[in-house]
């Protein structure tokens, strides 16, 4: 199993940055995928950012250009770097991993953090 640590989250006016770290530990030799969802209550919860174990990349439109995501394999942990932060970025940020097992593909997923972007 992977377990995920979250941190970063916190209170921003908008047009500011913030980062959220996630730290991974367990299996982590296995790891494939490790990216950022978010969720607001009362909606799906939707992909971010996404980085592959080969480097390769995918930025959800509504981030482009203001987000940045990055990985460590040596730790192992993921970053989001969020600028020019709107208040529609506001959520609960949740750490995403996935990794294989005997070739099954599992999911894992933190905590969760709160990012608040204030008008």
């Amino acid at each position: 199993q992977v377990q995920l640590v979250e941190s970063g989250g916190g209170l921003v006016q908008a047009g500011g940055s913030l980062r959220l770290s996630c730290a991974a530990s367990g299996s982590t030799f296995s790891i494939n995928d490790m990216g950022w969802y978010r969720q607001v209550p009362g909606k799906q919860r939707e992909q971010v950012a996404i980085i592959r174990s080969g480097g390769s990349t995918n930025y959800a439109d509504s981030v482009k250009g203001r987000f940045t995501i990055s990985r460590d394999n040596a730790k192992p942990t993921i970053t989001l770097q969020m600028n020019s932060l709107k208040p529609e970025d506001t959520a609960v940020y949740y750490c995403y991993v996935n990794y294989e097992r005997n070739r099954v593909l599992f999911a894992s997923w933190g905590q969760g953090t709160q990012v608040t972007v204030s008008s």
